[in-house]
Formats: C-alpha cells, structure tokens, sequence
C-alpha cells in the first residue's frame, strides 16, 4: 500500500476539525493542481497518508486514512478535478516540523523538501516510517 502527505492550513481546516468529523470522516476538496489530482486518482481505500499543517505550523501533525476513492470535487465547475473521502486515525505524539524533515539527511529527497508547493504528495516507505518515529507513532 502506499503512503500520502496532504497539506492543509488550520485557518482553512485543521487536525482538530478532522478529529471532530469522527469515524464518517470529510470528503478531501479543494485540490486544483494536476500532479495533486494524480496523487488523488492514485489513492486506495486502506492507504494512510500524513495530515500536514502548511503554512501556519509547517508540521507533520498526524495520520488520516483514505475511506472513498477519487469521486468528482462538486465545487470544481470545469468538472476537472475530484477528491477523496478521509477519517482520521490518531495524531502523532509530537508533531514533526518542516525544519526536522530538512534537518534529516534521509529525507533530503522527501517531496515535501523538493516539491513544497505540491498540496498532495507520496511518501516512500522509508520516509513513512521514519516521520513516524520521529513523531512518536
């Protein structure tokens, strides 16, 4: 399976508001950039991928599960681009900063280093499991 980093700032949603949609989860919209619509199209029921506070924090705050594929975005009126359904499942322990992913030689190459604009982004393995130590989980 594959892992995911998805980027949301607090102001507009936050970890505290993914916790509050409970089990039912919230749909994932918003997302107007093609290589992020890919990283969406590329998503399966199961997968995790990291919730990540841009912006504001800058950090790796906890670990959502995707629960509907891709569907249609309604809000996207040229009808280009979809969105996925996620739950969360628990907050890292301590939230993993910006500043210690590119302190990290081992995530020199992370997406989140190389492409920090990109809003939807695959995690390695390797990646995945060391945020998660560093965070704690």
């Amino acid at each position: 399976m594959a892992h995911w980093l998805m980027k949301s700032e607090p102001s507009s949603w936050s970890w505290t508001q993914m916790v509050e949609a409970g089990k039912k989860g919230t749909h994932w919209n918003g997302v107007r950039n093609h290589q992020a619509k890919q990283n969406l199209m590329a998503m399966k029921v199961g997968e995790q991928a990291f919730f990540y506070h841009s912006n504001e924090d800058r950090a790796v705050i906890g670990i959502v599960e995707i629960i509907k594929p891709y569907y249609p975005d309604p809000s996207d009126a040229t009808g280009k681009f979809g969105m996925v359904d996620v739950r969360a499942v628990k907050p890292l322990k301590k939230p993993v900063t910006l500043v210690e992913v590119k302190a990290e030689p081992k995530l020199a190459n992370m997406a989140l280093v190389k492409l920090s604009r990109l809003s939807v982004q695959p995690v390695t393995e390797a990646e995945w499991a060391l945020i998660c130590r560093m965070g704690g989980v």
